[in-house]
């Protein structure tokens, strides 16, 4: 449990080296999928300060769905769209990585705490989306990390405009 936590603890203060770590260590992906329904589960309980109950299960799902579709979006993307000459990566490499970048997440439980959603979503978003272009860097063995960015950037729109109509949905559900 301490190289558990020890991974997440590294991956939240974006050490590059844990990246590199759990990209080789293929028995590291039952931990990053830990870390990803951690950081979906305080998604949802730091949505709860809405109010509605509703937004536990969707905070919750939601996030999990949108973090699949952002590592096969960024899978493609950064392999066949954008690839640098040495690129080389599974989807087993990325999907470790990048769930290992949705660490940061964890602290969206704290928007419970009534006054602090507003805040600890946003920053909790860029501190993602900051690990997430560091494990497509390393992942992807990629020299840019300005291409690392834009794989990124593509992916989190393509996937924000997903939890757009998401919540739309979940607004004519309960509304």
């Amino acid at each position: 449990m301490a190289s558990f936590t020890n991974r997440i603890v590294r991956a939240a203060k974006l050490d590059v080296e844990i990246y590199e770590e759990v990209e080789a260590d293929k028995s590291a992906m039952g931990q990053a999928m830990a870390v990803v329904v951690l950081s979906s589960i305080a998604a949802g309980i730091g949505s709860m300060s809405t109010g509605r109950p509703i937004y536990l299960i969707l905070g919750t799902v939601g996030s999990l769905i949108s973090w699949f579709i952002w590592a096969y979006l960024t899978y493609f993307i950064g392999t066949k769209l954008f690839p640098e000459p040495q690129t080389s990566a599974d989807h087993g490499e990325l999907m470790r990585t990048i769930g290992f970048s949705s660490a940061p997440g964890i602290l969206r439980i704290l928007g419970v705490i009534p006054g602090l959603a507003g805040i600890v979503f946003p920053i909790t978003g860029i501190w993602m989306l900051v690990a997430m272009i560091i494990a497509v860097r390393q992942a992807l063995d990629y020299h840019s990390t300005f291409r690392a960015v834009g794989v990124c950037l593509v992916g989190f729109v393509i996937q924000l405009v997903f939890l757009g109509l998401l919540l739309m949905l979940a607004g004519s559900v309960s509304g």
